[in-house]
Order: structure tokens, then C-alpha cells, then sequence
């Protein structure tokens, strides 16, 4: 039967799985498979598996009480394999890479930062800031009927948006990476301008958090900063 793998932790590290549920209707039996000095933490894998919340939560849940015992290399939801011999072959083959990742990982969590801006203040602000394209936007307003017009103000508010973006998510970055061992950004959707990965060591996580605070006090009320940690560092694998 196929497994599923939530977890590698170093052989040493106490696994109580005790009272948690794995993925799976009905919730499969967590186990470790062993591996010299490693382990991976795994259960047998349902046929058909969806992100369904249920399965969703129990996996991390998993992350969570291994997290909160020592550190982990979490992996991502849906991750299988054939059997329990082929995850013992991936740990003995990998173990140096993997050990040297645990020990990258060693005391750290993971906060994750989006930040968006309301678009009307951010057009409020261009319109405010930039002689051309509030001269674009007064022609308009006065009735001129050239159809260039609209297009023109359009590019060039777009142009102003990624670079306006652009930098408030430089600077972003900048105010929080000196908290942090390692950074990975990710595309932002939507109105986000960031979206990016701290792995955070445990010492630094109140000096990150304030500072974090501090940043959304300087930008403002149009501003949305969502901090989400500590995570399981699953951006760091």
C-alpha cells in the first residue's frame, strides 16, 4: 500500500504521535520509518486524496506537535510513496543532504508576509504625486474627447503602480530580513505587492514581530500587512 509522508526529523527527536490522527476517512495510524539517523513520519495513504479539510488539518497538525519538539523538514500536503521500503531508500541516500538541511533549520520557524495596498488610495496618491498624470486625468475630467487620452493616463498609472510596488516591497523586505536566517518571496496575487518567507530563529521571533508592527504603523491605514507564523518551514525544504 502507498504511504504518506508528512514529516523527516532526526531519529532522535521524541515523534509523539500519540492522540493525533493521520490523513484519510477513516483518519489512517501515524508510524515512523526509520532510517539509521533519520525518520520520517508517515501513515498509510487513502486511494483517492483531496486537499479536503480534514485531511488539510490533520496534516498539520502532525507539522505542529513534531514542530513543537524539535525540528522537522515538513512536507508539502499530498506527498506519497510506494511503500515504507522505498522511504527508507530516499533517507539513506539523502541522508547527508537531508541532516544538513535539518541543521539549516535548527531552532527556526517560519513567518509568512503579505501586504497589499487599496487602490484608490494608491490612485489618489499618483494623481497627487505625479504632475502628468494629474494633467492627464484634469483633461479627461473636462470633457476633452480624444480617445488617447484614457489609454495614456492608463499606462502610465500601471507604470507607476508596479514601480510604486516595487519598491514599497524592497523596502519591506529590508525592514524585516535582518530578523531572518533566510528569505524566499513568491509572487503576490491580487492587491498584494509582497509575499515572502522568513525562516525566523527562535531568538529573533519578538524582535521580527515588532518589527513587523512597526512597518504597518509607518505605511498607514491603506495599507493590509498580514503577518501568519510560526509556521511549520515548509518554504525552507
Amino acid at each position: 500500500m502507498a504511504v504518506y509522508v508528512y514529516s523527516i526529523v532526526a531519529t532522535a527527536h521524541p515523534q509523539r504521535l500519540a492522540g493525533l490522527d493521520g490523513v484519510g476517512d477513516p483518519p489512517a495510524t501515524l508510524r515512523a520509518v526509520y532510517a539509521d539517523k533519520l525518520s520520517a513520519v508517515v501513515s498509510d495513504a487513502p486511494e483517492e486524496l483531496r486537499p479536503k479539510r480534514r485531511d488539510l488539518a490533520a496534516h498539520q497538525a502532525v507539522q505542529e506537535r513534531l514542530m513543537a519538539d524539535g525540528t522537522i523538514l515538513p512536507l508539502q500536503f499530498g506527498f506519497t510513496a510506494t511503500d515504507d521500503a522505498a522511504v527508507r531508500t530516499v533517507l539513506e541516500e539523502r541522508a547527508d543532504e537531508f541532516t544538513e538541511r535539518l541543521q539549516a533549520l535548527e531552532g527556526c520557524a517560519e513567518y509568512h508576509l503579505k501586504a497589499g495596498q487599496d487602490e484608490d488610495a494608491m490612485l489618489r496618491q499618483i494623481l497627487r504625486e505625479s504632475d502628468e498624470a494629474r494633467g492627464l486625468n484634469e483633461q479627461i475630467r473636462s470633457g476633452s474627447t480624444n480617445p488617447e487620452l484614457p489609454l495614456a493616463l492608463g499606462e502610465l498609472v500601471a507604470q507607476e503602480v508596479q514601480a510604486r510596488q516595487d519598491r514599497l516591497a524592497a523596502a519591506a523586505v529590508e525592514a524585516l530580513r535582518g530578523f531572518a536566517r533566510e528569505e524566499v518571496s513568491s509572487r503576490p496575487t491580487g492587491n498584494d505587492f509582497v509575499s515572502v518567507s522568513f525562516l525566523v530563529d527562535r531568538d529573533h521571533e519578538d524582535g521580527f514581530r515588532t518589527a513587523e508592527k512597526e512597518l504597518a504603523d509607518e505605511l498607514g491605514s491603506d495599507f493590509d500587512l498580514r503577518l501568519r507564523g510560526p509556521l511549520p518551514a515548509y518554504s525552507f525544504v
